[in-house]
């Protein structure tokens, strides 16, 4: 966004096409927004981890950092408050004050207090950044492409590696996923992409210029491709929830060809599964045909953390503590199983923190998702908001088929699904800024979009 002549960077300036999409929105500076998304791409695609020269440089942190303190030092030039007092936002502070609190009573403490400093408060700091500083509809359209353009290359290397039977043997054959500390194993690329992939449908649904539709369509089938070769139960669960989701909300928008290109394109692709891919899917209802053992083992611990969740309403494990709290249950009955962590993100704060830690997640993600269905109800059928609804109604799916997802991961301590939480803060922010604009031009004696129309 080009900056108007003589207004200092850190200055809410003249707005650029990145600020346009919302009138009335407040005008922030483009500095901390642009150094958002340069850590995002660097958050998921690692460059110290593929690209020669950067092995030693954490180049994502001191980026998050100077995001964080760009905005706060432009909001405090602005004598604007630091953050929006959104109820996520006080979720959010609510989980990491428990957190804090439960660190002297963890199992250990020192563990719990490095999952803190070194996982912990980082997907913290990007739900805020997110939540705060996405707050116009141009803002929040340019991270849907940059989340979109983010996964391509993960989906492509994806698929690159199960097409030159780049492999790892563990009972069945499973890409090399993507070499970065977040899509590091297959499972968690399914989720990552299945969480970008309603983005991705909805810039197709918005975008107008025939080449961006082809280019999001072929971005659309490389996503949902490379959720295919992860061979990933959880991931195929989540695909399918999105894929019937969208089907819902095609039809009620009357826009049947797409539904009906969808469902087509889903029956043609059949035949191109995996081999091997149908008998992994039908480990799902028969546990115990899982050749790899992996099932059977995850369902133990998942009923172990169970038992222990219940009976320890209070006396949480401590942070990053339910696989080291399991493997004790386990050694304790006789029945030694290797320390993993539990593979179900709420049961994963269940153990970690508790009913009170598991209550104020699951809250975080009900308040989140009617803040997204908030959103789509008031922009449907208003023709000026078309775009938002879309956005919306994208954010609302991705984080269903997020919570799909985490019933499959542990991902407590990730940041995920935190990308898609603060996306439907700032899409409450949009919207709320549109809902204003009206208001102020009435009260200047302004002719509403309506009334000029």
């Amino acid at each position: 966004m080009a900056l108007s002549a003589g207004v200092e960077w850190w200055r809410p300036g003249g707005a650029g096409p990145a600020e346009a999409g919302t009138a009335g929105a407040p005008k922030d500076s483009v500095v901390p927004f642009a150094a958002l998304l340069v850590f995002t791409g660097l958050l998921f695609l690692a460059p110290q981890a593929n690209v020669p020269g950067f092995g030693r440089l954490r180049v994502a942190l001191p980026m998050g950092a100077f995001a964080i303190a760009a905005h706060l030092w432009t909001r405090f030039v602005a004598r604007r408050p630091l953050m929006r007092g959104s109820g996520e936002m006080w979720l959010a502070g609510g989980m990491l004050a428990w957190a804090v609190a439960t660190i002297p009573a963890s199992t250990v403490p020192e563990f719990s207090q490095k999952i803190l400093v070194d996982e912990y408060l980082k997907v913290l700091g990007v739900f805020w950044l997110f939540g705060n500083i996405v707050t116009t509809l141009g803002r929040l359209r340019l991270v849907a492409w940059a989340l979109t353009l983010t996964a391509a290359p993960l989906a492509a290397i994806g698929v690159r590696n199960f097409l030159s039977h780049n492999v790892v043997q563990t009972g069945i054959d499973r890409i090399v996923s993507y070499d970065a500390p977040f899509t590091a194993d297959p499972n968690d690329l399914a989720m990552v992409l299945n969480l970008i992939l309603p983005l991705t449908v909805g810039l197709f649904l918005i975008t107008q210029r025939r080449a961006a539709r082809l280019l999001l369509a072929g971005l659309i089938a490389l996503e949902a491709g490379a959720v295919v070769v992860t061979f990933s139960r959880g991931g195929f669960l989540a695909l399918a929830a999105v894929f019937v989701l969208y089907l819902r909300t095609l039809k009620k928008t009357g826009e049947w060809k797409w539904a009906v290109a969808a469902l087509l394109l889903a029956a043609a692709a059949i035949p191109l599964l995996p081999q091997g891919y149908m008998d992994r899917l039908s480990t799902i209802t028969d546990i115990n045909a899982d050749a790899t053992h992996s099932a059977q083992q995850r369902l133990d611990n998942n009923r172990t953390a169970l038992v222990f969740m219940l009976t320890h309403p209070l006396a949480a494990a401590g942070l990053g503590m339910n696989g080291l709290v399991i493997y004790q249950v386990h050694q304790a009955e006789g029945t030694p199983a290797p320390l993993l962590w539990v593979h179900n993100t709420f049961l994963e704060y269940g153990v970690d923190l508790g009913w009170l830690g598991l209550g104020l997640f699951v809250l975080l993600l009900v308040s989140a998702y009617r803040s997204a269905v908030r959103v789509g109800t008031g922009c449907a059928g208003v023709p000026e908001q078309r775009e938002l609804w879309t956005l919306a109604e994208a954010i609302r799916i991705s984080l269903a088929g997020g919570v799909v997802s985490a019933f499959f991961l542990p991902a407590a301590y990730q940041p995920y699904l935190y990308f898609v939480i603060a996306l439907a803060v700032a899409a409450a922010a949009v919207y709320e800024a549109e809902a204003r604009t009206p208001r102020a031009r009435a009260a200047a004696g302004a002719p509403s979009l309506a009334s000029a129309g």
